[in-house]
């Protein structure tokens, strides 16, 4: 990297770090990955957070390889379509659910092949007949996982990936869990070393300039309305009102 260059990153004012809700930021170049010409820092700023966080739990956790098979809840949502979009680029075949025929259409526009519409359709019911023997990973992006469902779900071997829910003490079926020798990843992103990061920064960029990544950005907002912006972030996840479909970007 060179003085001028447009870079990336994910800082998040943790661990030491300098946040990004600035105008300028100060950070280590070992978290600075270089800007495709194909994406605008629009795109960059959306896929960033939620981009790193797919690659690390589909490859460096779930192992995930072509031709298996995925479910992601959320095909639209931040890091749903990221976890679409990647396991579409190595090959494998994905299942997602979304919460509208609005969102369904754009799930498949982004290569999903099944979608459950989870407020017509029973998201298990479905499952059992689009993936009888189950699914190879389960990406659960829900605050409250439902294990039973999931591991139901999922082939023998299968591996369950969860993301959310800090304060969540669901009940978990050990019996079955083990019995089909299953296995549950949980990470958290901005732990994960530079090198690990930078690995999946690399893949991010190739896919970007070969079209197989697209960001998915809801709204633009000025930097002088991150409150409002956390409101309806904190709307659509805490309260599960479902009102965005994809990241906010904030501008200064």
């Amino acid at each position: 990297m060179h003085v001028g260059q447009r870079v990336w990153g994910t800082n998040q004012g943790l661990m030491g770090r300098q946040g990004t809700f600035s105008d300028y930021a100060c950070i280590d170049p070992t978290w600075l990955y270089p800007s495709p010409d194909s994406a605008s820092d629009r795109e960059l700023a959306a896929i960033s957070l939620v981009g790193i966080t797919a690659h690390i739990g589909l490859f460096s956790r779930a192992q995930l390889k072509p031709n298996e098979s995925v479910f992601v809840r959320g095909g639209t949502g931040g890091v749903g379509a990221m976890v679409l979009q990647m396991a579409k680029a190595i090959g494998a075949s994905v299942i997602t659910t979304a919460g509208s025929p609005e969102k369904a259409t754009r799930c498949r526009e982004l290569g999903a092949d099944h979608v459950i519409e989870y407020n017509i359709d029973s998201v298990g019911d479905r499952l059992k007949v689009l993936a009888p023997n189950g699914v190879d990973v389960f990406w659960e992006t829900l605050r409250v996982p439902d294990f039973d469902l999931a591991i139901a779900a999922m082939a023998e071997r299968g591996r369950m990936v969860v993301m959310a829910g800090r304060d969540a003490r669901p009940s978990f079926p050990v019996g079955p869990f083990y019995v089909k020798g299953c296995s549950l990843h949980g990470f958290a992103m901005f732990k994960e070393p530079p090198e690990q990061q930078n690995t999946a920064a690399s893949d991010i960029n190739h896919w970007l300039r070969t079209g197989k990544l697209r960001a998915q950005i809801d709204r633009v907002m000025p930097l002088s309305q991150s409150a409002e912006a956390h409101r309806l972030q904190e709307a659509n996840t805490v309260h599960q009102q479902n009102i965005l479909s994809g990241k906010i970007v904030l501008e200064p």
